[in-house]
């Protein structure tokens, strides 16, 4: 397939008398007579002739763009590419991942019978790339053991070599991946050859797939004690077969002679041993670096680059020439790493616990064991002493739960299950605390920002990056979205006005890279402007509950009455001993109380006072898990999962957070004007199941089919148990498709609710009721202004 696509790259060089590459050995002579003189300059410059950059290559000129240099330091396909197993697998965990696979294998096909593609792609191997050349943080070009070359792009699809050359830069841009081994074998034919049209197998049990190669077997797999490699960054131009390694090789060739028997007096050809790289989530990297614009990315692909290769490519290509992909691709975007994962003992961990779990069993909620305790509040020993489980979101410790004394911490532990969890009993005591009495979360993890100017253009960038309002009184909260020029969500967050020229941002804890790197990217390069990374210096501890405001006036001495205190508001106030503790009247669930940002080093005595303080009201520790159960049944939507590039205020009911005539112009906000007018093709509603049985039946986790009067009409993008209803909720869009094209059509508020619906789980429907709006009877209080206008910003 990967030469298919390169003869396709290079189809205009046969115009210009080059004969047309069809095989391996052609390709690499026609490419080293070429790569005698480098051109002076070129729109863009990849780094990488395996598939990826030759996918990266194509989808350029197919979209129009012609200065195309493509450089390789070896031979082309000779990094991984060489040795890929040839299996293009469309059955993906994640929907991008499944859509990039759908695309790479139309396009494999179709480029068999695609002819006449002009393409202005330059290939030159035998090439090195030395480092990438900046000036005020833009790529300027790229200086290669043959000469300098000036270009606007620079494309790093290097493979196992994007680590080392993503440092190599000026300004060093941290990819965060590593090598591992990978074994598969290959045996002379059958007795009875194998037909090209037998089926491929995985045997996941076995950890093993098998395919024909030649009429014999190809198979390998994925063990699990995997061997990292190159951990030291020494690599080679060209990768050759690794060492054969038997002993290692064993438990696979086991599992495989378990599965088909009669293999066992088949001769072996060669163990083949070749590196391939993981990534420390088990999802590919792609997407333009936070630090250097021009600078992209496109490695990583965890054993699926055959799968992944052409629609990562057209994907990246797209992003490069339109500014955004035509996929929500926040998944696999490169910014939601942070420098902090390019550690490589983290890395080299990472991905001997990555490898296996390929062919593992996904449960719900699982999470990494490995690189953990890598950022930690100041609270963390105290917790952990209270029975706090933890969960791992962009390397930040946060609780799930606190396993009361006396439970099984160990069978909580191995809790794996798509049933009714265990910690099932344990977040109902905590909601009922929220509701009932108090409860404090620590929500140190959220990304904090504060943006000042000597002038007035703290107020003037932000009005033009958000879609609300900002322009408000001293100590007014504002929830707002960032949009992109679509309209869609670059991000959601609160802004709090600290002082006419400061403003205090809190947002998602994966935001940490992608929310600053969009910020910076808009603000003038002129501008005085301050823009300051706070997240290390707050403790956040969520108080909610009725008796929140028991407790903190215990401990604040000042009246907390709505009237002195109102929603959506916040002061700095002392606490205890501590003083300039930024204190707002919101939770980000609905629930009355208060967020409480606390310099770190007050952290330990503030939380010590409310805790005491508070045992006369009922107080208790309480974790994500309790607050993701409160988020859903409210209907608060959240970034990264309900809410994406591609999703727009209006068509997830936040119109309240729009501010179409706030006088000035803000980006999105003519994308916002035009769908007000034509409507919109999608809307986000909350489903209530009722024929499920919530001891009994498998349980909605995320990512369910959605059916409208019997017909599929989206899916849905969280969920959770609502221990005041009783019922499970589900959050999801409501699409309209066209019974006799299939096109989307307008969906409006009439056609939601006049539909019947069912959530698909597992195989099984469950009747469902679709609301546009929260369920009233859940309020067990007034309604305030935040139950209509908070969200959660924590992240899944």
């Amino acid at each position: 397939m990967f030469y298919r696509l390169l003869s396709v790259v290079q189809r205009q060089r046969t115009s210009r008398g080059w004969q047309n590459w069809s095989s391996a050995r052609s390709s690499a002579s026609a490419a080293e007579a070429h790569s005698v003189a480098l051109p002076a300059q070129a729109q863009v410059v990849i780094c990488g002739g395996g598939i990826m950059g030759t996918s990266v290559a194509y989808h350029l000129s197919k979209l129009g763009w012609k200065d195309i240099v493509l450089l390789e330091q070896g031979r082309l396909a000779a990094g991984s590419t060489r040795f890929c197993a040839g299996i293009i697998s469309t059955a993906r965990h994640l929907s991008i991942e499944q859509k990039m696979a759908d695309y790479s294998n139309r396009l494999y096909q179709q480029l068999e019978q695609e002819t006449g593609i002009q393409t202005g792609v330059q290939i030159y191997d035998r090439t090195s790339v030395v480092h990438v050349m900046t000036k005020k943080g833009e790529v300027t070009g790229v200086e290669t053991d043959k000469g300098q070359i000036e270009c606007q792009y620079f494309v790093n699809c290097a493979g196992q070599w994007a680590y080392e050359l993503g440092l190599s830069n000026e300004e060093p841009i941290s990819i965060p991946l590593h090598a591992c081994e990978h074994f598969y074998l290959l045996t002379r034919p059958l007795e009875t050859p194998l037909q090209s049209n037998t089926p491929n197998i995985v045997d996941a049990d076995g950890r093993i797939y098998i395919r024909n190669w030649q009429g014999g077997i190809l198979s390998g797999g994925f063990e699990k004690t995997p061997k990292p490699i190159f951990t030291e960054g020494k690599n080679q131009l060209e990768i050759h077969n690794l060492q054969e390694d038997w002993d290692h090789f064993e438990p696979l060739l086991s599992s495989l002679l378990r599965r088909m028997p009669d293999l066992e007096t088949l001769e072996i050809v060669k163990l083949v041993n070749c590196p391939e790289t993981f990534t420390p989530d088990m999802r590919c990297i792609m997407g333009e670096s936070p630090l250097v614009k021009g600078y992209y990315v496109l490695a990583g692909m965890n054993s699926a680059g055959l799968s992944f290769g052409g629609g990562a490519g057209r994907y990246l290509a797209e992003w490069m020439v339109d500014g955004y992909p035509s996929e929500n691709v926040w998944e696999l975007d490169l910014k939601r790493f942070g420098a902090l994962q390019s550690s490589r003992t983290f890395l080299r961990h990472r991905v001997m616990e990555v490898m296996p779990l390929l062919y593992d069993l996904k449960v719900p909620r699982w999470d990494f064991q490995t690189g953990r305790q890598l950022r930690t509040s100041p609270l963390y020993d105290r917790l952990d002493a209270q029975g706090a489980r933890w969960m791992e979101k962009h390397g930040f410790e946060r609780p799930k739960y606190f396993v009361p004394p006396g439970k099984d911490l160990l069978a909580l532990e191995q809790s794996k299950t798509f049933y009714k969890p265990d910690w099932f009993d344990i977040v109902e005591s905590e909601v009922k605390c929220c509701k009932e009495a108090v409860c404090v979360i620590d929500m140190s993890s959220f990304t904090k920002f504060e943006i000042t100017s000597t002038g007035d253009q703290a107020l003037e960038t932000l009005q033009y990056l958000f879609s609300n309002d900002l322009d408000v009184p001293v100590g007014h909260i504002v929830h707002t979205g960032m949009l992109n020029e679509g309209g869609g969500y670059e991000n959601d967050c609160s802004i709090a006005r600290l002082n006419k020229r400061s403003f205090f941002m809190i947002s998602p804890t994966d935001q940490q890279v992608h929310c600053w790197a969009w910020l910076k990217k808009h603000m003038r390069l002129d501008s005085d402007l301050i823009l300051e990374d706070v997240t290390w210096k707050y403790t956040a501890l969520n108080l909610i509950g009725p008796r929140a405001v028991d407790v903190l006036s215990e401990l604040s001495y000042a009246p907390i009455t709505p009237d002195h205190f109102p929603s959506l508001f916040c002061k700095e106030m002392s606490v205890g001993y501590a003083n300039g503790i930024r204190v707002m009247s919101m939770t980000h669930t609905g629930e009355p109380g208060f967020m409480l940002y606390i310099p770190i080093e007050y952290a330990l005595h503030v939380y010590n006072e409310v805790m005491s303080v508070g045992q006369k009201y009922g107080i208790r520790n309480a974790g994500y898990y309790a607050l993701r159960s409160l988020r859903i049944e409210k209907f608060f939507a959240f970034w990264g999962q309900d809410l994406n590039t591609l999703t727009t205020p209006l068509e997830c009911g936040r119109e309240s957070r729009v501010k179409l005539d706030k006088g000035v112009d803000f980006i999105g906000r003519e994308a916002l004007l035009q769908q007000r007018q034509n409507g919109v093709y999608k809307r986000l509603a909350m489903f209530v199941l009722d024929d499920h049985d919530t001891d009994l039946d498998l349980w909605p986790w995320w990512g369910e089919p959605i059916y409208r009067n019997g017909l599929y009409a989206g899916k849905t993008t969280s969920s959770a148990y609502s221990y005041t209803l009783e019922r499970h909720v589900c959050l999801g869009f409501v699409h309209h498709f066209s019974e006799n094209t299939g096109e989307e059509q307008v969906v409006t508020a009439d056609f939601v609710n006049r539909g019947e619906y069912e959530i698909d789980i597992a195989g099984q429907r469950f009747q469902a009721k679709a609301r546009l709006y929260p369920v009233a009877s859940l309020y067990t209080h007034k309604r305030r202004k935040e139950d209509v206008e908070l969200s959660d910003l924590h992240g899944k």
